[in-house]
């Protein structure tokens, strides 16, 4: 057995878990959640990286679903709510390949069934607007995980593209973890400044995730990890979710995309544009300055950095699918999860290791999450503290 089919076969048993993926936002942007237009039963490999005929062929057997809300929109909450009516429009139309999922028991439940477990992730604390009570709101409507920022700062946390403001996560921000933690949503440390992950780990009583992250050490680049934090995972029970992001997992590919960036801007596009024009615009670029691949082989440099400095109990991998407007070579969308579990048992990984990687760790920190809000549910009341009370200036 070639380790391809090696691969293929640990996948039906073990699938991939994944923390990242941005359909929902594609579909806003390109289709206004036209589900017809976008239908993701058959294959849509012209205008996006997920259907369900290639998260099958991915051997994808979970997937946080990123209910993401641009920074800049003037109404926040309305938007994530549209995001997560999204998801639940998915989930009806697709009940035979897409199970509802809440809990680790429910991820354990669609394995059984053959089913696509579909859980929520919301992306940037400002999708809360500095309210527990819409934090505890999005608990109930299915959100498992809050990326405390995304790109920019919000008012009790920095991020890791941002001017730092508030050194780490404030009063309030400490406060945010606390409450997650009471709810049993995860903490997720993707996009935040160093400063941040630090304090999140110092104020989290529950293990915390890094949805779609990858390690410092390989790639300096901000929105990666870096070893000291790697290194307390084992400590916190925590989960490092590896990106395929071609930009944070390959330097060369940091310069270039700074320059593309600043193109898309010169042209009047946000960087992070995948419609149609936008991407005209970034063909063009690509045309005249041709952009260094990544390949599955990058990826798994990291992975081999981050299971040396974590430990093979807290990786897992978020590819952040339709977030990205350019994958590796192997991981071009999600039917090419196969290639890199070949290229790392090509590496001498295990079965038992790629197990973990792909499932295992990822239901058990859920669980693990779900245990402690037990725990913190029967003492703790729902706070109901502001932004005002706690990060007033003295005086």
């Amino acid at each position: 057995m070639n380790s391809q089919e090696a691969a293929r076969e640990l996948l039906r048993e073990f699938p991939v878990a994944d923390g990242h993926n941005d359909l929902p936002w594609a579909l806003r942007a390109q289709v206004r959640y036209d589900l017809d237009a976008r239908d993701i039963a058959a294959d849509q490999s012209a205008h996006l990286h997920t259907d369900i005929p290639r998260l099958r062929a991915g051997g994808v057997g979970a997937q946080y679903w990123s209910v993401y809300v641009r920074t800049d929109s003037p109404s926040p909450v309305a938007d994530t709510l549209e995001q997560i009516d999204c998801v639940r429009q998915l989930l009806t139309r697709h009940p035979e390949d897409l199970r509802p999922a809440l809990t680790a028991a429910d991820m354990e439940a669609a394995r059984g069934e053959g089913r696509i477990a579909s859980l929520m992730g919301a992306e940037g604390g400002h999708l809360i607007a500095n309210s527990l009570g819409t934090l505890r709101g999005l608990y109930e409507l299915g959100v498992r995980y809050l990326t405390l920022t995304h790109n920019d700062n919000v008012d009790w946390a920095d991020s890791a593209t941002d001017e730092p403001k508030a050194g780490g996560l404030t009063a309030f921000g400490r406060e945010v973890v606390r409450e997650m933690n009471r709810l049993g949503m995860l903490v997720d440390l993707s996009h935040v400044a160093a400063t941040t992950m630090r304090d999140a780990l110092d104020a989290s009583s529950a293990p915390v995730i890094f949805s779609h992250s990858s390690a410092r050490a390989v790639c300096d680049h901000p929105r990666n990890i870096p070893d000291d934090v790697l290194e307390r995972l084992p400590a916190n029970g925590g989960v490092a979710m590896v990106t395929f992001v071609p930009k944070f997992v390959l330097q060369a590919a940091v310069d270039w995309t700074a320059a593309a960036d600043e193109n898309m801007r010169a042209h009047g596009f946000h960087p992070l544009d995948t419609t149609a024009p936008a991407m005209e615009v970034h063909r063009a670029f690509e045309e005249r300055r041709p952009r260094p691949v990544a390949t599955a082989s990058t990826v798994a440099d990291h992975l081999d950095h981050m299971r040396e400095t974590a430990g093979i109990d807290h990786l897992g991998i978020g590819g952040d699918y339709d977030g990205t407007a350019f994958t590796p070579d192997g991981l071009a969308d999600v039917a090419g999860y196969p290639n890199l579990l070949a290229e790392l048992l090509d590496r001498g990984w295990s079965k038992a290791d790629l197990a973990k990687l792909t499932w295992k760790n990822a239901v058990r920190v859920l669980d693990a999450a779900e245990g402690v809000a037990r725990g913190l549910r029967a003492t703790r009341s729902p706070s109901n503290a502001t932004i005002e009370s706690l990060d007033a200036p003295a005086g």
